[in-house]
C-alpha cells in the first residue's frame, strides 16, 4: 500500500544513484560488510551467495561482502573468509555474477585484525601480530610486534587480495581500518609505539595505510573502487578520536574513492558494543561523526550505525551529513526493504528492532546468521520461497503471541484458510511485556510488524476468545496450531514468614507494586531480570539482583548484556552471581551458592521478585488428546524459550502444512 502522495517517490534522496569512479550505485542503500558465519573452508560458498542474492534481489544499491583475510596471520576466527590465494577467485566470481544480475554493485572487504584475534584453530590462543606489544583488553591478547619484513608482506597481501577480487569481477574493495583493527592500530599513537618509519609522527603512522592503498591501486584497474572503513571515534579513552580520524582522512583523501564511518572498537568491552549497537542506542547516533569527517574531505562519505528505517536514511542524506547509509540489519530483517521503498510501501517494511538476538549473537555462538523476525535469513538455500501446499487446509491458530502470529502469516501466505484466536484483546503475548522494560521499547516492533503481515495476508483474527475442545470440534479445522505460550514459573521455595513474593510480570502489568529494599531472583539470566532490576532501581528501590549464573544477562547477546550491566552499575544495583533462592521469612531472603552450596543471606528485604521464566501452558493440548485432526504445538507451550524460537517454530510448522 503506497504511503507517499500520488506521483511522489518516498525517500527520493535515498533512491538517487551515485557514481563512484567506475561504479554506479543505483541507490544509496548499503548492506555493509558483516560476518555471517556462512562460509566454509574460508571460501565463498553457495550459502553465502544465496544470502547476498536475497538482498540484491530485494533492491540493495551496494553490497559489501564480509571481511577476507589478506595474510595467514589474519585468521581471527575459524570461519573467516580468506583472499590470500587464488583459490578464492571462483567463489567470488560466482557471487559477483549473481549480485550483478540484479543491478547491484558489490565490493569486498580486505582485512587484517592485528591484535584483535578472537580464536585460533584447535581451540588454542593464536599468535597475534600488531605494530607494537600493546595488549588487547577484551580478548586478553598480548601481540607480537611486526617486523619490517612482515609489515611489507602484509601490505603486499592487501594488494594481492584486492587483485583477486578485481579478477573475480567485484566492483571495488573496502580496506577495513574500523573497530581497532590493524590499520587503525598503526594510526593510533597509544597503540603504535614503533620507533621506525611506521611510528612516531602522523605521517609515519599513516605510512602503512598509504602503502596499502597504493599497492591495491597498482594491482587492480583504473575503474576499481577503493574505499576505507574506519571508526569516526573508537569510543574508548585509548582509542582513536574524531579529531585524529578526521586528520587522517584529510591526508588520505587523494588516494581514496570514499570513506565509510562507523563507531567503536573491538579492543574493549565498552567500545565493542558499538560494532553492532543494541536498541538502547539512538537511531543514527554515528551520523555526527560522519558529518565531521565530511567537513575534512570531498570524497563520498558513507555512514553506518543504527539506521534501520528508510525515512531516517533519506533525512541523513538530504541533510548532507553522508552520501550512503549502511542499513545491514534492516535488510537482515527484511531483504525486500529497498524494493518496498521504491514501490512506496513503507508500511509494509519489517523493521529491524536491534535486538541482536539472531544476527551478531549467532556469530558469537559460531552459528549462521539469521533474524528472529525473518527466519529465512541465513537459511536461503533451505527456504527458497514459500511453496504452494498440496491441498488447501483450514487452519486454526490458538494464541496471538509472536509464534502464533508468524504461523498464521506463513500459512495464509501459502494459501491456507487461516483463523487466529487470541484469548485477550491484544495480540503480542509476552512481547507486550518485554517492551515495557527500560531500553526495550523497540522490541514491540515485532508485534507491529506481524500485525501488518496479518493484515496484508488477510488472516482472520478473533480476539477475547478462549479456545476449548468444543470450539475446535465446532470449527472442525484440518490443523490446529497451539501457540498458547506459558505462565510464570514458581520455584519451590521454603516459606518461613510473610515477605511479599511477586512475579516480574505482575510488576510490569501494574498488578502489584513493591517498594523499599527488593531482591530480584533471576534464574534465566536474561533481559527480564536485568530489566526489572533497572525498572525498580529507577523507581527508587534498593535492588539486589541474584543471578543463577556468572553474570547478569549471561544468556542474552553480549553487546546487550555489557551495556545493561553498565546501566545496572550506574543505578547502584548490587549483582550477586552464582546463587539460587531456597526460602524467605518476614524480611530475609535465603540463597544458596550454586558452586559451594554455602548459604547466602540477604537481610532487610521488603520484597522478593521472581524473574524465573515461564512454564508451558498446555491445558488445551491435554484437552485435545485424542482429537481426530492434526494438532501441532509451538513456542513456549512446546517448551519455554525465547521469541526467536517461537517465531521459528511458527514459520517451520506453517511450511510443513
Amino acid at each position: 500500500m503506497p504511503t507517499s502522495p500520488p506521483g511522489q517517490t518516498p525517500c527520493p534522496n535515498l533512491l538517487e544513484p551515485l557514481k563512484i569512479r567506475g561504479a554506479t550505485l543505483k541507490n544509496r542503500i548499503m548492506s555493509t560488510g558483516h560476518d555471517t558465519t556462512l562460509p566454509t573452508e574460508a571460501l565463498v560458498n553457495d550459502a553465502l551467495i544465496a544470502y547476498h542474492e536475497a538482498r540484491a534481489k530485494g533492491g540493495a544499491g551496494l553490497i559489501v561482502v564480509q571481511v577476507a583475510g589478506v595474510h595467514e596471520s589474519a585468521r581471527y576466527t575459524n570461519h573467516i573468509l580468506m583472499a590470500s590465494d587464488d583459490g578464492c577467485i571462483p567463489g567470488y566470481r560466482k557471487l559477483a555474477e549473481t549480485v550483478h544480475r540484479y543491478g547491484t554493485t558489490i565490493f569486498g572487504q580486505i582485512f587484517h585484525p592485528g591484535r584483535e584475534i578472537i580464536e585460533a584453530q584447535g581451540g588454542m590462543m593464536a599468535v597475534a601480530y600488531a605494530p607494537s606489544a600493546v595488549p588487547n583488553e577484551r580478548f586478553s591478547v598480548m601481540p607480537r610486534p611486526m617486523s619490517l619484513q612482515m609489515v611489507r608482506s602484509v601490505v603486499a597481501g592487501y594488494g594481492d587480495a584486492a587483485r583477486r577480487l578485481h579478477v573475480a569481477g567485484l566492483d571495488g574493495t573496502e580496506i577495513v581500518a574500523s573497530h581497532g583493527y590493524l590499520p587503525s592500530q598503526f594510526l593510533n599513537p597509544r597503540v603504535n609505539l614503533r620507533k621506525d618509519e611506521y611510528g612516531g609522527p602522523l605521517e609515519n603512522r599513516l605510512r602503512f595505510l598509504r602503502e596499502v592503498i597504493a599497492d591495491v591501486r597498482a594491482k587492480t584497474g583504473e575503474d576499481f573502487v577503493i574505499g576505507l572503513r574506519i571508526s569516526g571515534s573508537e569510543m574508548d579513552e585509548h582509542g582513536l578520536t574524531i579529531d585524529e580520524v578526521g586528520e587522517a582522512i584529510a591526508a588520505l583523501s587523494g588516494q581514496l574513492d570514499y570513506v565509510h564511518i562507523v563507531g567503536g572498537s573491538s579492543a574493549t568491552i565498552g567500545g565493542a558494543m558499538h560494532i553492532v549497537p543494541p536498541m538502547s542506542q539512538q537511531v543514527g547516533y554515528t551520523v555526527p561523526l560522519a558529518a565531521q569527517v565530511r567537513k575534512r574531505t570531498s570524497i563520498p562519505v558513507f555512514v553506518t550505525g543504527r539506521i534501520n528505517q528508510p525515512q531516517d536514511a533519506d533525512a541523513i542524506i538530504a541533510s548532507g551529513q553522508a552520501d550512503v547509509c549502511g542499513m545491514t540489519r534492516a535488510m537482515i530483517a527484511d531483504p525486500e526493504m529497498p524494493n518496498k521503498v521504491i514501490e512506496g510501501r513503507l508500511e509494509d517494511i519489517r523493521a529491524c528492532i536491534a535486538c541482536n538476538q539472531a544476527c551478531i549473537a549467532h556469530f558469537h555462538k559460531g552459528a549462521p546468521i539469521s533474524c528472529i523476525q525473518h527466519p529465512a535469513t541465513g537459511r536461503e538455500l533451505m527456504l527458497r520461497g514459500l511453496p504452494a501446499p498440496a491441498a488447501r487446509r483450514k487452519v486454526m491458530v490458538v494464541g496471538g503471541g509472536p509464534g502464533g502470529m508468524k504461523a498464521a502469516v506463513i500459512a495464509a501466505q501459502r494459501g491456507h484458510q487461516v483463523t487466529l484466536y487470541e484469548g485477550s484483546g491484544q495480540l503480542g503475548g509476552q512481547v507486550l511485556l518485554a517492551q515495557l522494560l527500560p531500553g526495550r521499547m523497540e522490541f514491540g516492533g515485532v508485534v507491529t510488524n506481524l500485525k501488518r503481515e496479518l493484515d496484508l495476508h488477510q488472516v482472520k483474527v478473533v480476539r477475547n476468545t478462549v479456545v476449548t475442545r468444543a470450539l475446535v470440534e465446532a470449527e472442525a479445522p484440518d490443523t490446529v496450531i497451539l501457540a498458547t505460550g506459558g505462565t510464570p514459573y514458581m520455584p519451590n521455595l521454603e516459606s518461613m514468614g510473610g515477605l511479599p513474593v511477586v512475579y516480574a510480570t505482575e510488576i510490569l502489568k501494574g498488578e502489584k507494586q513493591v517498594r523499599g529494599s527488593v531482591v530480584v531472583a533471576d534464574w534465566r539470566c536474561d533481559w527480564v531480570g536485568m530489566g526489572i532490576a533497572m525498572h525498580l532501581a529507577q523507581n527508587g528501590c534498593r535492588v539486589r539482583l541474584a543471578v543463577n549464573g556468572t553474570v547478569a544477562g549471561e544468556t542474552v547477546p553480549l553487546y546487550v548484556r555489557d551495556h545493561a550491566n553498565g546501566e545496572l552499575r550506574k543505578l547502584g544495583v548490587e549483582v550477586i552471581p552464582y546463587t539460587r533462592p531456597y526460602g524467605y521469612d518476614d524480611n530475609t531472603v535465603y540463597l544458596q551458592d550454586t558452586v559451594t552450596g554455602a548459604p547466602v543471606i540477604l537481610e532487610e528485604a521488603d520484597a522478593l521478585v521472581l524473574a524465573y521464566g515461564t512454564a508451558a501452558r498446555s491445558e488445551l493440548e491435554r484437552e485435545l488428546e485424542g482429537y481426530a485432526g492434526d494438532v501441532r504445538v509451538i513456542g513456549d507451550c512446546l517448551t519455554p524459550r525465547t521469541a526467536e524460537e517461537a517465531i521459528y517454530d511458527g514459520f517451520k510448522v506453517a511450511l510443513e502444512l
